[in-house]
């Protein structure tokens, strides 16, 4: 097989792990969202699985068995995964033993395991088992499509990097402006987006772990938060709602809503915000509230990126995001692309 086969297979096996792996956005916290395709000696994919949820089998088990249950383990050639295997015993066996287990010749790793809390190592495992490591970030400009997929694998894991290095939830701002640059909808409205734009919104809050609001937010719009134009994550736990309030003053009709369908706790300061949701093993956190909290949020330095939706006068928007580090969770979103590479901010 010419290299450029094999890097077409790569590319191609790479988009389909990663479209699998972003399905479960959302639903994995405190684990991230791993996405792993299994190909024979021809470059067929035999099976393509993500890890569902803290607790359940990882990508790399569950594509393994679906080889199994359809007798096809004794093909499988090279395996493709978003973030390297596992090389240690938690609420799961070792990911590097069962590939080992079967006739891989090669894995291709988007990631390595950023996780200080465990022991790492599968790559150098499977190399020790005389097993091919191949590296999409060092070979990605040979592979169609290749820096934008190690962008999209890096913005799987970035905020499980934040979570698991810092103790800190990833802080996502979403903020709309109209011309003027004004968070002031038109009168009578309490939404100045199209549509498209609020089904994104929707899709942001079912890939995140909680929302965080402030108690004006509240008082003036009653928000739901929830994920309602489109279908949430079936069985996953009730997200976190932070109410970021000095006084914890909020309408008593509106706290009883929001908590049939949230966890809901209020902060008197929004620098303890990220350390807090990081420990109730939140990954991620969309801010959704208006120019006070968002204020004191950029001028403290505590966002990690920052989505704004500035509305044209013919009613469609432009997005535009800042980003504080080289990766963001954004980069997941098809329509987010273009913004998320223009918009490289100081990383830190």
């Amino acid at each position: 097989m010419t290299n450029r086969s094999v890097y077409l297979q790569a590319g191609k096996a790479f988009h389909a792990a990663i479209a699998e792996a972003r399905r479960f956005v959302g639903a994995t916290a405190p684990n991230p969202p791993v996405g792993c395709a299994l190909l024979d000696a021809e470059g067929t994919i035999l099976a393509v699985a993500a890890h569902h949820r803290a607790g359940t089998p990882h990508a790399e088990a569950n594509a393994l068995r679906a080889c199994a249950e359809r007798g096809l383990t004794d093909r499988i050639a090279t395996a493709i995964v978003t973030l390297e295997p596992c090389n240690h015993t938690g609420r799961t066996p070792p990911c590097s033993e069962g590939l080992l287990a079967t006739p891989v010749k090669t894995v291709w790793i988007a990631c390595a395991d950023p996780n200080p809390k465990v022991a790492g190592g599968g790559a150098a495992r499977l190399e020790a088992d005389g097993r091919e490591v191949r590296w999409l970030e060092r070979e990605q400009h040979h592979i169609p499509d290749g820096p934008v997929l190690l962008t999209q694998c890096r913005g799987l894991i970035a905020p499980f990097i934040r979570w698991s290095v810092e103790q800190r939830a990833w802080l996502t701002v979403k903020q709309a402006v109209n011309i003027d640059g004004l968070m002031v909808p038109p009168t009578g409205r309490t939404t100045f987006t199209s549509n498209a734009a609020l089904d994104l919104a929707h899709r942001l809050r079912r890939a995140t772990d909680a929302v965080v609001t402030a108690g004006g937010t509240v008082r003036a719009d009653l928000p739901g938060l929830d994920v309602r134009r489109i279908d949430d994550h079936m069985g996953r736990k009730p997200r976190m709602l932070v109410v970021c309030s000095r006084t914890r003053e909020v309408p008593s009709n509106w706290l009883s809503m929001a908590e049939r369908r949230f966890d809901v706790i209020f902060s008197d300061s929004v620098e303890e915000v990220p350390k807090k949701l990081a420990e109730a093993g939140v990954l991620w956190a969309l801010v959704e509230a208006g120019p006070t909290l968002l204020g004191e949020l950029r001028a403290r330095s505590l966002w990690d990126d920052w989505l704004r939706i500035a509305v044209r006068p013919d009613g469609n928007e432009d997005f535009s995001v800042e980003r504080r580090h080289d990766a963001t969770p954004l980069a997941l979103f098809d329509e987010l692309a273009g913004a998320v590479i223009a918009g490289r901010s100081e990383c830190v």
